[in-house]
């Protein structure tokens, strides 16, 4: 047996070779997976938030005045599952189909991604 023939037979290392193939792409999936949820959880807090502080400025004038939007954009940002956004996050209104509370956010990937940030957006009206 020549030594090329014994080089080209021997399987010792396989899997690690194996391992180096495939863990950057598991990796990067599992990576993916964990972004797409932080994201999914800042549009659910959005919403969450906006639904709140439209329907506290319905039902609880003296905690969400609506003569203050400043304090109705302050309740929703507390209400956003703590996200920690900025009450500039959200905006009030008062439109024919209540009180409106929408919010805009832009979320950023990880640099590393060097991906463009997604703005994300949530709307909730609460009948007067």
């Amino acid at each position: 047996m020549t030594r090329a023939a014994a080089f080209w037979r021997d399987r010792r290392g396989a899997s690690a070779l194996e391992f180096g193939l495939i863990a950057p792409l598991f990796f990067a999936f599992i990576f993916g997976i964990v972004e797409i949820g932080l994201l999914l959880w800042t549009q659910a807090g959005m919403q969450h938030g906006a639904a709140l502080a439209a329907r506290c400025a319905t039902v609880n004038t003296t905690l969400c005045p609506t003569s203050n939007p400043d304090m109705i954009t302050a309740y929703a940002s507390q209400q956003a599952f703590g996200l920690n956004l900025p009450a500039s996050t959200f905006t009030y209104a008062s439109p024919a189909c209540g009180n409106q509370v929408t919010a805009s956010y832009q979320f950023q990937f990880p640099q590393i991604l060097n991906l463009a940030p997604v703005t994300l957006t949530a709307a909730s009206c609460f009948p007067a």
